[in-house]
């Protein structure tokens, strides 16, 4: 546990997203009751027993007996585990202990939920000097530290998810040396530091993204240079390049809705020009997402400008019902807004609690009241809402008339809006238990081929770990639930290629040894990489074959055109031409069936290349236009680029 708790609102705080927390402390309340109870005075022996069989019948109404019986196992592990904040001395007062709570989250001061501890603490300590009971306030900054515990997990996953991904990348750029790497090796050492800290550091990581992308793309535009004869070639190193283009836009893109998240919930038409983005990804650019972000920052610079306006004329108009007892409860509100938006941050909800106190002040003391009770349990609804997939947009329609009929006065039944809050959460726990399914069996599909070093089966141990992790985490945020998704859908769909690279490298190893394998998995690592960097499914490129150190003679270019017959003389290279699974040319009386089989697993992946060795030679495939292979062999990689390279390249005659 992240901050020392009464025992009887862990249940809440850990149950909250499949029933409402005030159904899991109303259940807890009358089961204590039916035992003669008092439910803040329960024992651990207690309290395990009511979970066992009050709350478990309870979760029952939404969730599956299978989903109910886990989570309230995990409830019961929680108990069992000591507090965190249990060595305060005995009689501290809670204020105090939910400030040296809160001390661990200085770092985050930008966070919403942040700035509104700040303001609950402020309010508590002069209730707290006044004489004044601060039970309610104390409940608010526990569940307020609750929430930036899981949002700090959350960020260290995928904080780690990310550094795992950029760690990838600076393997494959660390050649291209200069200041630009350097650096970002420091910003992955930092990040590296941070991470096994607990720390989050968002400016750092962005950095790194930015420097990643210019030199993923420094190292792509170089694959094929400028002046390459293969014009399909550069062709394709352009459309990588362009990919790639789109991929950091796209990314981008997803950064700039997370910091702008308010804003886009205050503006549906900003959040509809921010949908159309997504949806066209052809038209992404760096240039279209600075436009979008100016626009942004914009919008938000004129929302805070008059969002600071309307502060000003609440605090006035409050300032009038300062003598009310129920005026205490926006203070806390007031100096949430006012810390919130000299951040330059939107208060828009502190506001409409501020609006909404404003109007119920207007009736008589007990009609006041009664409103305010209301809309306190009808933000707790939206709140809870928030976090649940889907229930927001669910439950607009009703949410919105029960304000409008609580503002004016009249009383309204809550009750059927929880429950239909509650049928989202059972929902949101059924996918949540088919996701971590689908995890797991990415995870032990990972294991059984986790022994071949392919890029593609990296690639693929990177996101098995992230999902090891994103697997541990308990109840998720909207945000923290879509990168969970993501993160399954890559992995899935990587899981068909690391099959068919398993299945390769088992023939390899079978026909040639483990020697040809180590070639074999060269050509994967090139490829997958330049998959990595943008490519699309297709044809991949292969690197320029190593000329051997140990080659000590050297021949002049092939030369020449048109097909290679058998009366041309014979190069020291040993050429074939290979046709549906036949021999059609050769140059050399030699048994190639082996090569025929490693061929048709090389199109099954669509490689368009490889390069092998075995003890004595070495071997070169090239994919023809017309679905053929060329084949050559020669005693080291300099004779064999010399005597059959232009014909495996172009099928350029040898002389």
């Amino acid at each position: 546990m992240t901050a020392s708790i009464p025992l009887h609102q862990v249940p809440a705080q850990l149950l909250g997203d499949l029933v409402s927390p005030r159904a899991v402390e109303r259940t807890l309340q009358d089961a204590a009751a039916m035992r003669g109870l008092e439910i803040e005075r329960l024992t651990p022996g207690e309290l395990q027993d009511i979970l066992k069989q009050d709350v478990y019948r309870r979760l029952l109404h939404n969730v599956s007996p299978l989903i109910a019986k886990k989570r309230i196992t995990d409830v019961l592990s929680e108990l069992a585990r000591p507090q965190e904040g249990s060595a305060a001395p005995s009689g501290t007062h809670p204020v105090t202990v939910l400030e040296e709570a809160a001390r661990r989250f200085t770092l985050y001061f930008d966070w919403p939920e942040a700035q509104r501890l700040r303001g609950v603490l402020g309010i508590a300590r002069a209730e707290n000097e006044a004489g004044r009971p601060v039970t309610a306030l104390v409940q608010e900054g526990q569940s307020l530290i609750t929430q930036m515990e899981r949002r700090l997990q959350e960020g260290l996953v995928s904080q780690a998810q990310e550094l795992a991904e950029l760690r990838a990348v600076f393997a494959r750029v660390q050649g291209l040396g200069g200041r630009e790497v350097r650096r970002l090796d420091s910003l992955l050492g930092q990040l590296d530091q941070a991470q096994s800290e607990g720390t989050l550091l968002l400016a750092e990581l962005e950095r790194a993204r930015s420097l990643s992308f210019k030199l993923r793309r420094s190292l792509e535009s170089s694959v094929v240079s400028p002046g390459d004869p293969l014009a399909a070639g550069a062709a394709e190193a352009q459309a990588r390049v362009q990919a790639l283009e789109q991929e950091h836009a796209a990314q981008q893109l997803a950064v700039l809705a997370r910091e702008f998240a308010p804003l886009l919930r205050l503006r549906p038409d900003l959040e509809a020009q921010a949908e159309a983005l997504r949806q066209t990804p052809e038209g992404l650019s760096e240039q279209a997402v600075e436009h979008w972000r100016a626009q942004l920052i914009q919008t938000r610079d004129e929302t805070v400008e008059a969002q600071r306006a309307e502060l000003t004329q609440l605090e006035r108009q409050l300032a009038g019902f300062a003598t009310s007892p129920e005026f205490g409860r926006g203070r806390v509100a007031l100096d949430v807004a006012r810390l919130t938006l000299q951040s330059g941050n939107l208060a828009t909800d502190e506001l409409r609690e501020l609006r909404d106190l404003t109007e119920a002040l207007r009736h008589a003391p007990e009609v006041a009241a009664r409103i305010l009770g209301a809309q306190r349990e009808l933000a707790d609804l939206e709140r809870t809402a928030r976090d649940v997939v889907g229930a927001a947009e669910a439950l607009a329609g009703p949410l919105n008339a029960a304000r409008q009929a609580i503002a004016s006065g009249h009383p309204h039944d809550l009750a059927p809006l929880w429950t239909a809050l509650e049928r989202q959460m059972g929902r949101a726990a059924q996918q949540r238990q088919d996701f971590d399914a689908r995890a797991d069996h990415v995870i032990a599909e990972y294991d059984e081929v986790r022994s071949l070093a392919g890029e593609t089966i990296q690639r693929l141990g990177r996101l098995a770990e992230a999902l090891r992790a994103q697997r541990r985490l308990g109840p998720m945020s909207p945000e923290a639930r879509e990168r969970y998704v993501q993160t399954l859908e890559e992995a899935e769909a990587l899981l068909g290629e690391a099959r068919a690279e398993f299945q390769a490298a088992q023939e390899v190893t079978a026909t040639f040894g483990e020697g040809a394998l180590n070639d074999l998995l060269d050509v994967f690592d090139f490829g997958s990489e330049l998959s990595a960097l943008g490519e699309g499914a297709g044809a991949t490129l292969s690197p320029a074959p190593v000329p051997n150190p140990a080659a000590t003679d050297g021949r002049e270019a092939l030369a020449g055109s048109g097909a290679v017959g058998s009366a041309l003389p014979l190069p020291a290279a040993e050429l074939w031409h290979l046709q549906a699974g036949q021999v059609v040319m050769s140059t050399a009386d030699r048994d190639v069936g082996d090569f025929l089989r490693l061929l048709a697993q090389a199109e099954t992946l669509r490689l368009t290349r490889l390069d092998m060795a075995d003890e004595t030679h070495v071997w070169s495939a090239r994919r023809t236009g017309d679905g053929g292979w060329r084949l050559a062999r020669a005693d080291n990689w300099s004779r064999l680029d010399e005597d059959a390279g232009p014909w495996l390249d172009t099928g350029e005659r040898p002389e």
